[in-house]
């Protein structure tokens, strides 16, 4: 609006009725402007009593069919990104989240004045529960180096603490994809050594080092299909999973989505029978443990066995206890 005012300029009073905004929301888009270096200036009218703001008359010639979209959100929008919000509570504590609430902040300046009551109300809707949740503060200039990493292709060297090996490593990796799991954030990388795909656990990179090198991304990889061929985060040897879930655990089984070529059967008790394709025996069989009586496997029959000795180890512990 003030680049089509031109050389006659707009009033704080006219960008609040343009924008449906109050006039403290109006000063603050001004700011916001003025930081991203658009040549903007306020001059006050013949008797000094009211102030206009202007585009410097050299930049609006150099850009004369400037069109600046209407950014502002409806109520739905404005949910859903509150929504994405509470999923973010992995960077309690950190920098990440202050620039997270900085964002939102500046959110209200992009809504209509008659959504701002709501906007308050939708910040008590939707909350992030923040336990079990890993501690990334101290880890937000690795998280920003992989962000850039991906977003220019960029080789990194790491220096990494594996857990398996009980030590650290240093080797190189082309970061992927980011994603969240169990209140933990990972990345899938190429080790470009070897070439393969593997996961890595974000707060365990101790440094990282962005190198002058690009690198192609994988043609072949498709990090849904593989998010989605797991139960869990380890991708071993495919597993034809068949359990058996009792009368009280039918309903929670049949609301969930545990693999996308899953199947139910009702059974005649209530019961149902859960069939699907998955790998990750290790987080399979631990999930089936968390059951206790009310899940019974099926096949393959190796993890039935596997759970049978687990039980009788857990009786054996309690009983000596």
């Amino acid at each position: 609006m003030i680049c089509s005012a031109g050389l006659e300029g707009v009033t704080i009073n006219q960008l609040s009725e343009a924008l449906e905004i109050n006039r403290r929301s109006v000063h603050r888009l001004l700011n916001i402007i003025q930081d991203l270096n658009f040549p903007i200036y306020d001059e006050r009218d013949r008797l000094g009593r009211e102030k206009s703001w202007k585009m410097d008359a050299d930049y609006i010639i150099k850009t004369p069919n400037i069109n600046l979209p209407d950014i502002r959100f409806n109520i739905r929008e404005v949910m859903a990104l509150y929504f994405l919000r509470s999923e973010s509570g992995i960077y309690a504590g950190t920098e990440i989240e202050a620039d997270i609430n900085a964002a939102f902040e500046r959110l209200s300046l992009c809504v209509p004045e008659k959504f701002y009551d709501q906007i308050k109300k939708l910040k008590t809707l939707f909350i992030s529960p923040r336990k079990l949740t890993k501690d990334y503060t101290g880890k937000e200039e690795v998280i920003d180096t992989l962000t850039l990493a991906m977003l220019k292709n960029t080789t990194c060297l790491v220096n990494y603490y594996s857990f398996m090996d009980d030590r650290t490593k240093k080797f190189r990796i082309d970061p992927l994809h980011f994603f969240e799991s169990n209140g933990g954030l990972y990345l899938f990388v190429r080790a470009t050594k070897y070439e393969d795909i593997r996961i890595l656990a974000a707060e365990r990179i101790i440094e990282i080092e962005l190198l002058d090198e690009l690198f192609e991304y994988p043609e072949n990889f498709d990090p849904d299909e593989k998010l989605n061929s797991a139960f869990d985060m380890v991708y071993d040897d495919p597993i034809e999973l068949e359990v058996l879930f009792s009368k009280s655990q039918a309903k929670y089984i049949k609301e969930r989505q545990f693999s996308p070529d899953q199947m139910i059967v009702d059974n005649d008790d209530g019961s149902v029978t859960l069939k699907m394709k998955t790998s990750g025996w290790f987080d399979v069989k631990k999930w089936l443990l968390g059951f206790g009586s009310t899940a019974l496997v099926v096949k393959p029959e190796e993890m039935r066995e596997e759970i049978v000795e687990e039980m009788k180890n857990g009786l054996e512990l309690y009983g000596n206890d």
